[in-house]
């Protein structure tokens, strides 16, 4: 068996009947991240202990204990996920000496399942980011091209799993941040609806639209990993307290009279050529599969980015209040603490331990939450949102999954749109409504541009509907042009 490209399901069969140990599998991967990833910067940290606790594990198998369906897989788990005895700093110097005592449910719920976690993957901070140029980490690297941008929040997650330095990886999506680096770095990557997983242990930035979930190399990989994350949390009253299905055994790719809707409004054009044609190759092979095409109407999407950036940068401005240099985290170095007041302290610890992307939404989300400005702004966009989310409702009654890209162009250049705000917002245009209205939505590997960049196709399914997008995107990649293609890194 090929370690490096072998699926989760083939190393945890591979390791529980002993054909391979967990530790062979760690000590192989833990070389991978070794000799790679310094030119990549995934990784912000690294399990020391990682191969100490894949032998724990093969001691367990050899006492016969049931090690769960994910024995021995290598983890990467990104920078928001709290994760006991490892560094959790969300990207952010604010951060930078913050170990938890306690792993958040979804990492603990994946190590039940007999996973070994090999490091803390690279973000931007806070997740607040589309390039993963924002890390007080450094930049992390495209493997199919180092001179280009993996995408972001989750940008560390993808790079990582492109270049297959881990087996899978956890990433959190508030308006797109696994579904746009997945595109950019050919990976399969869920966001699954709002509520089916725990936010629990996971570093607030707007907690009604952040979302955990898989980034993976298959779609497979993908519905086994949410089986294992997915399911009511007694840390978390937003999840909800419906059973998890069987995804995976589920999965099929006859999509045989299933109705695939158009959007008509990401339908207009202005895509770059070479998405363009991986969106239309990917309708083409859904039709010869015997799927209908139907056209669907979202108006409201074309409000879509500016609601999403009033929603998130008003919970943000909340949510890191609580950084404050007093109780955790950094603190600006004061020669005399008596001699200061306490705004002078927030003011330099602040100022100093947050960086110019977070600052600009803090200020953002301050002043439309500020007296006199609530009812304009924020108010006002949680009415809009409604209206989104009632528009996707009536859409999904005429169609089983919407198709469309995942952003307007493949991976750019590093520092091509760091500096201009707005451009690097529009990233977002095809990925915050579903946030909004807290629908599942993925990335699927389906095309490659001109200059040898992968291009995904988005899925986007009604609430609690993943086995119907799972099933597409299935399809989707059994038919791929892209099927088995890897990075140069690699």
């Amino acid at each position: 068996m090929n370690l490096t490209f072998a699926s989760i399901t083939e190393i945890a069969d591979a390791v529980k009947s002993k054909k391979v140990s967990a530790k062979e599998v760690a000590e192989h991967f833990q070389n991978r991240i070794e000799s790679l990833d310094g030119r990549l910067n995934s990784f912000s940290s690294k399990n020391s202990h990682a191969v100490h606790e894949a032998e724990a594990l093969d001691a367990r198998i050899a006492r016969g204990e049931d090690v769960g369906p994910m024995a021995g897989v290598p983890f990467g788990i990104k920078e928001m996920f709290c994760t006991k005895g490892l560094p959790t700093t969300a990207g952010s110097k604010i951060l930078e000496n913050f170990v938890p005592p306690y792993d958040s449910t979804v990492v603990a719920r994946l190590k039940k399942a007999g996973i070994v976690v090999m490091g803390k993957l690279n973000q931007d901070e806070f997740a607040m980011g589309s390039s993963n140029e924002t890390s007080f980490h450094g930049v992390v690297r495209n493997p199919w091209n180092l001179d280009c941008v993996p995408g972001g929040s989750s940008g560390g997650s993808a790079a990582a799993q492109a270049a297959r330095l881990v087996v899978g990886t956890l990433g959190t999506d508030t308006g797109g941040s696994i579904r746009q680096p997945a595109s950019f770095c050919g990976i399969v990557g869920v966001k699954p609806t709002y509520g089916r997983v725990s936010r629990y242990g996971i570093i607030a930035y707007a907690s009604s639209l952040d979302q955990a979930g898989p980034m993976v190399s298959s779609v497979k990989d993908a519905a086994l990993t949410m089986e294992v994350i997915s399911g009511f949390d007694n840390h978390d009253s937003t999840t909800t307290q419906r059973s998890v299905p069987s995804w995976s055994r589920h999965l099929k790719t006859d999509v045989k009279g299933m109705k695939i809707g158009l959007m008509k409004e990401y339908m207009t054009g202005g895509l770059h050529p070479d998405v363009q044609k991986t969106v239309e190759n990917s309708i083409e092979t859904l039709k010869k599969m015997g799927a209908d095409i139907v056209e669907v109407s979202v108006p409201m999407t074309e409000v879509a980015v500016p609601v999403y950036y009033l929603v998130a940068a008003s919970e943000a401005s909340s949510n890191l209040a609580r950084y404050d240099g007093v109780k955790y985290g950094y603190r600006a170095d004061f020669k005399n603490l008596s001699a200061i007041d306490l705004e002078e302290f927030y003011s330099k610890t602040r100022g100093q331990g947050f960086g110019k992307e977070v600052k600009r939404r803090i200020m953002l989300g301050t002043y439309c939450l500020s007296s006199g400005y609530y009812d304009a702004y924020y108010n006002k966009a949680g009415q809009v949102r409604r209206l989104i989310m009632n528009q996707y409702l009536e859409a999904f009654k005429k169609c089983d999954v919407i198709l469309s890209a995942v952003t307007a162009a493949p991976a750019f250049k590093i520092g091509e749109r760091i500096s201009d705000p707005l451009t690097m917002y529009l990233n977002d245009i095809f990925t915050t409504s579903t946030n909004l209205a807290g629908l599942p939505g993925m990335s699927v590997p389906f095309g490659m541009s001109q200059e040898g960049l992968p291009i995904g196709v988005q899925l986007t399914a009604g609430h609690f509907e993943e086995q119907k997008m799972l099933d597409v995107a299935y399809a989707l990649e059994s038919a791929s042009p892209v099927k088995g293609k890897n990075p140069h890194v690699v």
